[in-house]
């Protein structure tokens, strides 16, 4: 093995752009173990943990490449293309214009003061971004945090800065948001219109978007204010301000909310702030007994004289061979209906083993084949909606972010249970990139579930938009068509479905992705609640036999 660790000085790239980086370098052939980050403390620890040695001078706005591969020449190819992505930042950014022959602004708050700027972007390790935000307050302007790890206190302060300012803090966590039609971080391809969204969620945005659109009905702004915003401890209080926002925006005739299971208090509040502004806020948000985000947009829908006829919501399903299986090998899919075009804890880095023999004192013998539902999701609220419409059949589930504390799966993230695994959890991202973009964790999980037993249904999604994947749907399919040829093996069906989130506008073509999964054999829903109900039909079928 060669290895090779770069401090490049001063060097600072923002960590979305990063991680897409790092994606690039480690598929790299030969490359074993790959890694661009700034040299925040955490990163520092992840790579020491990858077993590089790091300069102990190294600092926070210090870039940090670090690769390891089979010889020389797999890493001096990488570090190539390592060089070239960082080349096509920095010419991005050239491009992106500056201020004539003046010197460039060294704080935020300057650079909004400069350029005339009514929103900033706040993308940096959260340490500091509390700063960078309080900054753009204070120069009057609203403000992404995409930023996570920011302390919840520190997110109660920058709210109740920016309420005195009249502006909005959108974040910390902030992931999703459409701002004039203009897309910030994850973010699907919709059209203009009439709904505005409240999103304290990011893949329930993306949901809302995609079946908004698949309805017909466009979107006038998406403001995202953090996952954390209808917690009792903030209150609400980005929401208040997105709400007012809204109801003052020409453009913007009736609103959405979009949440996780919020806090009842805080969500009572709300219902009751809302019924006095001019404009009809609708509710997408989870909880047990509450609609799910398919039916919360299609109240919407018909509370704006739209209609959504026969095949809502859409939906693609592989050909079926004659004896009425779905078929193992790729091949041309059948489109039947759609679109034509918890407790925090240290999980570390799982590694995914395989069934257990139970003689070896493995699973239950008692268990039978196929007796259990196992989600594997990119989208945390798309988890959260899957196990509150599972759940209503199949009862408890298990989950690394469960609906209730005991509930929580351990450090393994394994059960003899129904799991659902929120691979966007903060705790599984630490040091890696966002498995909408480096999936490479939950493939490993796929197989693993393959080659178990008690495993009945595998039910997953993919989110389609900007920044995600730019080519995701090749990957799954390759591991949806693996994972049925493995369970064919052992003498089992594993039906596979997929919740599959964009829009037709989306760039990695969402017509393209849904044809790709249906020939390796995948059920796929554009609706996220119809994927879990579908899942749980299919693992009924699965225990009849």
């Amino acid at each position: 093995m060669t290895e090779h660790v770069e401090v490049r000085r001063g060097a600072y790239h923002d960590s979305v752009s990063l991680m897409q980086v790092s994606r690039q370098v480690a598929t790299s052939p030969g490359v074993t173990a790959a890694q661009v980050a700034m040299a925040t403390d955490l990163n520092v620890d992840v790579l020491r943990g990858m077993g590089f040695e790091v300069p102990a001078d190294a600092r926070p706005n210090d870039l940090l490449l670090a690769v390891r591969g089979e010889d020389d020449a797999a890493v001096q190819a990488a570090l190539a293309t390592a060089a070239a992505a960082l080349d096509g930042l920095r010419t991005a950014s050239q491009q992106a214009g500056g201020f004539g022959d003046a010197p460039a602004p060294r704080t935020l708050g300057r650079a909004v003061d400069a350029g005339g700027a009514t929103l900033a972007l706040v993308s940096v390790p959260g340490p500091y971004a509390v700063v960078e935000a309080l900054d753009a307050i204070e120069h009057g302007v609203s403000v992404m945090v995409f930023s996570d790890n920011v302390p919840v206190e520190d997110e109660v302060q920058l709210k109740d800065l920016a309420a005195e300012r009249d502006v909005l803090v959108m974040g910390p966590d902030c992931g999703t948001a459409v701002v004039g039609g203009v897309a910030l971080g994850f973010a699907n391809v919709v059209d203009r219109g009439p709904v505005g969204i409240v999103a304290a969620s990011g893949t329930g945005a993306q949901q809302v978007m995609a079946l908004l659109d698949a309805a017909g009905l466009g979107v006038s702004h998406c403001l995202g204010v953090g996952g954390r915003d209808l917690s009792a401890a903030v209150a609400g209080r980005s929401t208040r301000q997105a709400l007012a926002a809204l109801a003052a925006d020409e453009g913007t005739e009736r609103i959405v909310v979009v949440s996780k299971p919020p806090a009842p208090e805080v969500l009572a509040d709300l219902e009751a702030h809302a019924a006095g502004l001019a404009v009809p806020v609708h509710w997408a948000t989870l909880g047990p007994g509450r609609p799910d985000l398919t039916a919360a947009v299609e109240e919407v829908v018909a509370a704006a004289g739209g209609s959504l006829g026969e095949g809502w919501p859409p939906q693609w399903h592989p050909r079926r061979d004659p004896d009425g299986t779905a078929a193992r090998q790729e091949g041309e899919s059948l489109l039947l209906d759609g679109l034509d075009e918890a407790p925090e804890r240290d999980l570390g880095s799982p590694t995914w083993a395989l069934a257990p023999d139970p003689a070896e004192g493995g699973h239950d013998t008692a268990t039978a084949p196929g007796t259990y539902l196992r989600g594997l999701f990119c989208g945390g609220t798309l988890a959260d909606e899957a196990m509150l419409v599972a759940g209503e059949a199949l009862g408890p589930i298990r989950s690394n972010t469960p609906l209730s504390p005991e509930l929580a799966l351990g450090t393994d993230l394994r059960a003899d249970a129904h799991v659902v695994i929120d691979f966007g959890d903060d705790r599984l991202t630490r040091g890696r990139a966002h498995p909408m973009i480096d999936p490479t964790l939950r493939l490993e999980r796929i197989a693993a579930e393959a080659a178990d037993p008690t495993c009945g249904v595998l039910l997953l999604d993919l989110v389609l938009g900007h920044g995600a994947h730019p080519d995701p749907a090749p990957e799954l399919a390759a591991a949806v068509t693996a994972a049925r040829a493995t369970a064919a093996d052992a003498g089992r069906e594993l039906p596979v479905v997929v919740s599959l989130t964009g829009t037709p506008g989306d760039p990695q073509d969402l017509s393209a992705c849904a044809r790709q999964l249906t020939a390796a054999g995948a059920h796929v829903h554009l609706s996220n609640a119809a994927a879990a109900r579908h899942a749980v039909e299919l693992l009924a079928r699965e225990e009849e036999r």
